[in-house]
């Protein structure tokens, strides 16, 4: 039996954060203002928040932008409290050094939540604090899991094998779905993760009882070419009956609808201000010079409850019969400052427009063609689930490498799934980390970017 401290991690990450948080109040702060109120409302503040914004609920497959997106809204929340104290209890007085012991923390606790993060990542590339794991399956869903755990020691997974009622070659292949129970008593596994694509319910279920009276963490991999549900919760009526309970989606609530609305609207002017309207000129000669033709490309598409709008984008294709046709890689159609302008996605930037018309999102699902959507309609359920909300100029889809032309049937279901996750997990956060990514993305480039 291993030894485990990881129990040890997250309590002496809160306990570090306000060490730092009362160290900086005693060093900085003018002795003649400073009290046991004021260090022990920051202290209490601070892990209030950090219970509702979940800022110590780090795993091992959290990224770094999911620490950023979790250091925005602690310090959002944080920083209202802090000045919140000196409006109510100084009655609006400026305290000497506030400022500077608000930044001296806010610094001091990112540098250290990054530099623990990276250090537990090296720790465990070491083989150090590991959980060792086994696959049931082999389908496409475990092979992408198997693969996670080979090429990412950073994450502290120890790959045993796996198992599989199909005879495999393979060098990591353990036995068939009925040596899995003489394996983990001869061996300390930590987790399973099994594929519901591959076993039986009865085969699962017995996995999962074994699992629970080992204390082994059990896993599910769905089939990654199904769409899920996530809009349902459990609910069990006298300690018996178990129902599932229909969720109300994210955008059924007015006020998500109002905060998603306001911030188009603010960052879309910011776009239009400081961006097009500088650009735009310097287009309209680009363009002209190597093409006939106007700098602004119209086109009919699909947007909410499937009603028409007009979409706008900077030309980016010669003049041509077909325009209405997707793109493919290394289309003809296509100028040379256009194929810049969509490896950059600069041609997408009038659709800001749009938004401010209010016929799209800055972020929801792709609008697509008429003559696509009617195509894809027949081939992926739920496909119409997407124009139950505004469409995006970017969305989870295209940041997760579904962007551009589909070239087989499940891209197009992976794109539909996650959009559906997207609408169905909504939230305001999710948007600016999809609104980081696509920039990120920008610079880095992407393949289908054509």
């Amino acid at each position: 039996m291993k030894k485990r401290y990881s129990f040890l991690i997250k309590p002496l990450q809160v306990l570090l954060d306000l060490i730092l948080i009362n160290s900086i109040i005693y060093l900085v702060y003018d002795k003649e203002f400073l009290n046991v109120y004021f260090l022990s409302y920051s202290s209490l503040f601070w892990l209030f928040t950090a219970y509702f914004t979940g800022f110590y609920k780090v795993f091992r497959f959290t990224k770094s932008l999911g620490i950023l997106t979790l250091l925005v809204k602690q310090f959002f929340f944080f920083v209202l409290g802090y000045f919140a104290y000196f409006g109510i209890f100084r009655e609006g007085e400026v305290v000497h050094n506030q400022f500077i012991i608000l930044v001296s923390i806010l610094i001091s606790i990112t540098v250290f939540k990054f530099l623990g993060y990276m250090l537990l990542q090296l720790y465990r590339s070491l083989g150090r604090n590991s959980r060792t794991t086994v696959v049931l399956g082999y389908d496409d869903s475990s092979k992408k899991v198997i693969q996670i755990f080979k090429s990412k020691a950073n994450l502290g997974y120890q790959f045993l094998g796996f198992f599989t009622d199909k005879a495999s070659s393979n060098s990591s292949y353990l036995g068939a779905f009925k040596d899995v129970f003489q394996y983990i008593e001869a061996h300390t596994v930590d987790e399973i993760y099994c594929s519901l694509s591959q076993f039986t319910n009865e085969q699962i279920k017995k996995i999962k009882k074994v699992s629970n009276a080992k204390g082994i963490v059990l896993k599910l991999i769905p089939d990654a070419n199904e769409l899920y549900s996530k809009n349902q919760s459990v609910e069990y009526y006298d300690d018996t009956l178990m129902v599932l309970n229909v969720k109300k989606l994210p955008f059924e609530f007015s006020e998500n609808f109002y905060i998603k609305r306001i911030f188009d609207i603010f960052f879309s002017l910011f776009v239009c201000v400081f961006v097009l309207s500088w650009l735009t000129p310097i287009l309209w000669v680009l363009v002209k010079l190597e093409s006939k033709g106007p700098l602004i490309f119209k086109q009919k598409r699909e947007g909410i409850h499937v009603k028409e709008f007009v979409c706008y984008k900077f030309r980016s294709m010669k003049i041509n019969k077909k325009s209405n046709s997707h793109t493919i890689k290394n289309d003809a159609r296509v100028t040379k400052i256009g194929a810049f302008m969509r490896k950059t996605s600069i041609d997408e930037l009038p659709q800001f427009i749009n938004v401010l018309l209010g016929d799209m999102s800055i972020v929801g699902p792709r609008p697509h063609l008429e003559s696509l959507s009617i195509e894809y309609q027949k081939n992926v359920d739920e496909y119409l689930k997407r124009h139950i909300v505004k469409l995006g100029i970017t969305g989870l889809a295209q940041v997760s490498g579904y962007r551009g032309e589909v070239l087989k049937k499940s891209d197009i279901k992976n794109r539909v799934r996650l959009d559906i996750f997207y609408i169905e997990n909504w939230s305001f956060f999710l948007d600016i980390k999809i609104i980081i990514l696509t920039v990120l993305n920008i610079f880095k480039g992407e393949e289908k970017a054509y």
